[in-house]
């Protein structure tokens, strides 16, 4: 009688990796050695960053002579955003942000020599004038201005930016709706851990789409914060009320919200619209 075949081996399985034993540490580390080691990331640091820098003048013969404002917040937002979505196991976000923020002042400046901040703070310039320093870096020069006005002025000349502050009782945002060129495209305090909304920056800047924005709407409506809320609520918009003065009050619609965006149409008020739109704030 013919003898079964063999079943083959089973193959036996690899033997799984052993863990690392952790490394024990007879005491702690020389002082001496850590400052060596600091010192060369230092140096590795200070070449990755003069790299970047020297990007600016790809950036400027790929965007051609008629370039603008060389503010794209779209852009600053995808990079920030998908910084902070990297693991870390040191580095903060507010490090993160703020080191990004300076060096992305400092690419604008190299594109834009001109580029400069023109702040009106209200009734608390050096809180505003910080904020705005936290924004845009220290690379371009920021001028304290008088008047609201002033400030929209340096907004509409050449390589001119304006941060204003929310202050009760002054609406110098309804002028935006007379200004087409000129829109709100970034809401500061930059970190939502800073506090609540308390300026916008104001430019000659186009304004794409983040993903995570707030779209800012004027109106002249006669009716209650409530009452507009609920109104705009029904037309498919989230919205909550930001600033209101002289007749005119500012509101804050969730998402990206085009001007001529048919709904808007239907909305309360003989005198409104849309007077820009920013990304929010980061949270840390």
């Amino acid at each position: 009688m013919a003898k079964a075949p063999k079943k083959p081996a089973k193959p036996k399985a690899a033997p799984k990796p052993k863990a690392p034993k952790p490394r024990v540490q007879a005491g702690p580390p020389d002082l001496s050695s850590v400052r060596a080691r600091i010192d060369a990331l230092d140096a590795k640091l200070l070449k990755l960053i003069d790299e970047r820098a020297a990007m600016a003048r790809d950036v400027i013969a790929a965007k051609g002579e008629d370039r603008g404002l060389p503010i794209r917040t779209d852009r600053e937002s995808a990079v920030l955003r998908g910084l902070l979505r990297q693991p870390r196991s040191a580095a903060g976000a507010r490090l993160i942000v703020t080191i990004w923020r300076e060096l992305m002042g400092e690419n604008l400046a190299l594109q834009d020599p001109a580029l400069h901040l023109a702040v009106w703070g209200g009734r608390d310039p050096a809180h505003v004038g910080e904020l705005a320093r936290i924004r845009f870096g220290a690379a371009f020069p920021m001028d304290p201005m008088a008047t609201p006005e002033d400030a929209l002025s340096a907004a509409r000349r050449r390589s001119g930016i304006a941060v204003l502050a929310l202050d009760h009782g002054h609406n110098w945002w309804g002028k935006l709706l007379a200004e087409p060129r000129l829109k709100v495209f970034a809401a500061l305090p930059d970190l939502s851990t800073d506090g609540p909304l308390s300026a916008l920056a104001v430019g000659d800047i186009d304004i794409e789409p983040t993903g995570s924005d707030e779209t800012f709407w004027v109106t002249d409506s006669a009716r209650n914060d409530i009452a507009l809320e609920d109104a705009l609520s029904q037309l498919g918009f989230a919205a909550r009320p930001i600033a209101s003065g002289g007749g005119l009050k500012l509101f804050g619609l969730a998402g990206y919200v085009q001007r001529n965006d048919e709904r808007l149409a239907r909305a309360p008020g003989g005198l409104s619209g849309v007077i820009g739109a920013a990304p929010q704030p980061f949270d840390l």
